[in-house]
């Protein structure tokens, strides 16, 4: 089974994948804290392995992703002390000897080359990653596998934090498309807002990055929110959740293949 662990700025998401069956069968998430233990995490994860029957000996390769430089050894340590394995930490250099290539490795986070990597083993031709995280992310890759160019703005959560942290008045409201663009109270006129706001964001920004690419292209979203604009729905080729994990799975083991092959 190989393991995938994605620290992004609000969550730690773990995805386990199932090598005999061929797909991600679960996911687990922890809140990212600077302040995080391998103590803690070690008791949290424990009691998900025991909830889901999850022998640590099936655990055969970890592969990481890191937004968030702090909590790295923590994972680092939690891998080797609690999975007995030393876990591969994708950086700058993981790019070199696969299919897909940026111009700026160390600039980039490695979630968005994972997304990357995943996308264009998936569709060999180019694409746009529509990616629904703490920041909502449009990443473009060329028939070439190599990244066009990246867009970056607040994602919605992160968008509806802002507004009532800097407002008085303002709650802190659900992320529940309403069935009206019309808000009819307080809650209603955020939620229209900011989710039929950002429907049209996507679709405009998808329109202009086409435009200037000059063709059109494969569009896959993923992320933890990406289900919830419905109004997006026909925009999208497909939506697949588990994007970012196959994407630390297939640098991870292109990069550990290439290292075991060149000490034989």
């Amino acid at each position: 089974m190989f393991l995938a662990i994605d620290a992004g700025n609000s969550n730690i998401v773990f995805g386990f994948y199932d090598e005999t069956k061929n797909k991600w069968i679960y996911e687990f998430r922890v809140e990212t804290s600077r302040n995080l233990s391998v103590l803690q995490l070690e008791k949290t994860i424990h009691l998900f392995f025991l909830e889901n029957n999850i022998k640590i000996d099936l655990i055969t390769q970890v592969g990481i992703s890191s937004v968030v430089p702090e909590v790295n050894p923590i994972l680092q340590q939690f891998c080797m002390e609690y999975l007995g394995h030393t876990c591969y930490l994708i950086d700058g250099n993981s790019y070199k000897k696969l299919k897909v290539s940026t111009a700026r490795p160390n600039e980039i986070g490695s979630d968005l080359m994972c997304n990357v990597a995943a996308a264009y083993e998936k569709f060999k031709d180019t694409a746009i990653i529509v990616d629904f995280g703490t920041a909502l992310t449009f990443t473009a890759i060329g028939q070439d596998g190599k990244v066009l160019g990246v867009n970056i703005v607040p994602g919605l959560k992160t968008a509806i934090k802002s507004l009532f942290s800097n407002t008085s008045k303002l709650p802190e409201v659900e992320l529940k498309l309403p069935k009206s663009a019309l808000g009819r109270d307080t809650i209603h006129s955020i939620q229209s807002g900011i989710l039929y706001g950002y429907t049209g964001l996507v679709k405009g920004m998808l329109e202009t990055m086409q435009q200037e690419i000059g063709k059109p292209c494969h569009v896959i979203a993923t992320g933890g929110l990406s289900s919830i604009l419905t109004t997006l729905k026909d925009t999208f080729e497909s939506v697949d959740r588990n994007l970012t994990m196959e994407g630390i799975r297939l640098i991870t083991q292109g990069n550990t293949t290439l290292e075991m092959g060149s000490k034989d």
